[in-house]
Parts: structure tokens; C-alpha cells; sequence
């Protein structure tokens, strides 16, 4: 098949669009490159897929319809893999409003091209975030979540109805991804697990957000990209699907922390800080859902994940 992915100079939409191209389809790549983080990671990213047979690169922004449509009527797609956005849950409160353009307008824009162009199946990035304060653990795809406490996670909600409107109205099936720490080589600098390394490294201490008492559901990349190619081409979803890619195991902070240090043989020196607006004490994601439709079977451990991050990491910084 020939899939669209958006975002794919990101860390997920890199390893999706590699793992398509591996399996033989053709894949239509979109980014804008954005300096969020730094660009020259997201470059040597797409590097790696330029040149690829079955591969089409194109440096353009989902938030520009005209430029989007352009594209899809040019190339006749299969399947949309959305995964284009403004992340972060801490810079939405600084800037929300590129979270208006890219998560919201770029997102409109997407189901609206999907629905111009008949594509079958859009398969697009959700969020854990989407939960919220919830209480009940772990997190299930039936649970209500109407009470977001960040702007990045209200944008992700409303993708979550957006997408919904579009199925009831046009037919076209949606699926929505609910994805939970994802981490590995080549991830994304603004999240935890890079910060602590980098800055263990460099002899620098580490801000440790509620005095280390969190849990996160790391979940390793190839689990996770195992889980996106079948949201893509499995048989027997319903026309309007929500699922948790997580990877079932809350992990305490300070345990990753601990896991650092001696992978690293350096001692954390930590700056223990209170909670952070937005952020949530727990995640923790039920995957039955997945388990059942997708045939998801996260196996990574955090100890494992974590060990290939720093193999490679320290090849990336050398």
C-alpha cells in the first residue's frame, strides 16, 4: 500500500516510516522540521529514509491546507499514519498556540483530506495525557476523559472527537492511538529519560519533578511501532477505534533514575522540585483492548529499552 505519514522526521513517525518501508509498502513522507528541539536530530533521522526505495520525502506543514491537498492529489494514498503535532505537555503552557495550529488546524486539515481523497483508514497519535487526574488505574479505553489538566492533552481529547464526527458523518474509519512514554534510540530530547542521561554525563544535576514520586508506563519503540502497523492494516476494527499502546508496567521514576546511574556508573545528583502544572502522578495503561484487535504484545523491559538508548546515545553525543 502506499501510506501517508505526517511527522516523519519525529521520533515515532521515523521508526513507522522505516518499519513500512521495510515490510514493502511505499510511504510518502511529511514534516515541517520545526526547532521545538533541534533540528539536526530530526535531519539525521530522515537521512536514513531519502533514498529509500518506495520513499517520498517532502518538507511542508499539516497546517496548510492548500499544501496538504497538493499532496494527496498528487499521490494516491491508502492510509494516513497522523502523527504530526506540537508535543509536550510543559511547553503547551508557554505556547499554546502552536498547539492550536499543529494539533488542531493540522489535524482538521488531515481528516478533511482523508475525506476529500477517500481514504479507507486514518490511523492518528492520541495521548495518555487524555486521562488526566483519573484515579482508577490502570487506564482504560472506556474510562471517561473530560477532565484534561493540560492544553496539549484538551487538543489531543478533541482529536479524539474530532475524528469521531468525521466517521459518523463520512464513513471513513478512524483509530485513535493513545501512546504512553515512548522512549528509545533516536527519542525525543525534551523527555525524561534523555534529559537525566545527558545531564549525568555532563556532571549536572537533575530537577526530579513531586520529589520523585511518579510512575510511567515506558514503552519501548519497536513495541510501539508493532502496534501503529497493525492499527494501519488489521482486519475487523470498528469504523471509529480508540486503543492504549502502553506498555502495562508503571515504572517508578526513581527506579529509572537508579537504572541510569548504574547503567551509567554515575552517581544522580538531584534537585528534588514539586509537581509541575500539567503533569500526573501515575500512568498506567490496560491494553487488553490492543491485546485482542491489534495482537499487541509489548516484551521490552525498561532495563532493556533503556540499556539500547544509552548504547546509542553515547554514539550520537561521541
Amino acid at each position: 500500500m502506499k501510506v501517508l505519514v505526517t511527522g516523519v522526521a519525529g521520533f515515532i513517525g521515523f521508526n513507522v516510516a522505516k518499519a513500512l518501508l521495510n515490510a514493502g509498502h511505499d510511504v510518502v513522507g511529511l514534516d515541517n522540521f520545526n526547532d521545538y528541539y533541534p533540528v539536526k536530530l530530526k535531519h539525521a533521522r530522515h537521512a536514513q529514509l531519502e533514498g529509500v526505495k518506495g520513499y517520498t520525502g517532502l518538507s511542508m506543514d499539516v497546517a496548510s491546507y492548500e499544501a496538504l491537498a497538493a499532496i494527496f492529489k498528487e499521490h494516491s494514498i491508502d492510509r494516513v499514519c497522523h502523527l504530526a503535532a506540537q508535543a509536550g505537555v510543559r511547553y503547551s503552557l508557554q505556547n499554546p498556540f502552536a498547539y492550536e495550529q499543529s494539533n488542531l488546524a493540522g489535524y482538521l486539515n488531515v481528516l478533511e483530506c482523508c475525506r476529500q481523497y477517500g481514504v479507507a483508514r486514518l490511523v492518528y497519535a492520541s495521548s495518555s495525557s487524555v486521562y488526566g487526574g483519573n484515579k482508577k488505574i490502570p487506564f482504560s479505553e472506556s474510562d471517561a476523559v473530560d477532565n484534561p489538566v493540560s492544553f496539549y492533552a484538551a487538543t489531543k481529547k478533541a482529536n479524539e472527537l474530532m475524528a469521531h464526527s468525521y466517521t459518523h458523518l463520512y464513513g471513513f474509519q478512524t483509530v485513535g492511538l493513545r501512546f504512553f512514554t515512548v522512549y528509545g534510540p533516536w527519542g525525543r530530547p525534551d523527555m525524561a529519560y534523555w534529559l537525566f542521561t545527558d545531564a549525568m554525563l555532563q556532571g549536572k544535576s537533575i530537577k526530579v519533578f513531586n520529589h520523585g514520586d511518579m510512575k510511567r508506563d515506558f514503552t519501548y519503540i519497536d513495541d510501539v511501532v508493532n502496534g501503529v502497523l497493525s492499527a494501519l492494516f488489521v482486519d475487523g476494527l470498528a469504523p471509529y477505534e480508540i486503543f492504549n499502546l502502553g506498555n502495562n508496567t508503571p515504572e517508578l521514576l526513581m527506579d529509572m533514575i537508579g537504572f541510569l546511574g548504574e547503567a551509567l556508573g554515575i552517581e544522580p545528583q538531584m534537585e528534588m522540585l514539586p509537581m509541575q502544572a500539567g503533569d500526573v502522578p501515575i500512568t498506567y495503561a490496560n491494553i487488553e483492548k490492543a491485546q485482542s484487535k491489534l495482537n499487541y504484545k509489548p516484551s521490552t523491559s525498561m532495563q532493556d529499552g533503556l540499556g539500547q538508548f544509552i548504547d546509542w546515545f553515547k554514539d550520537w553525543t561521541a
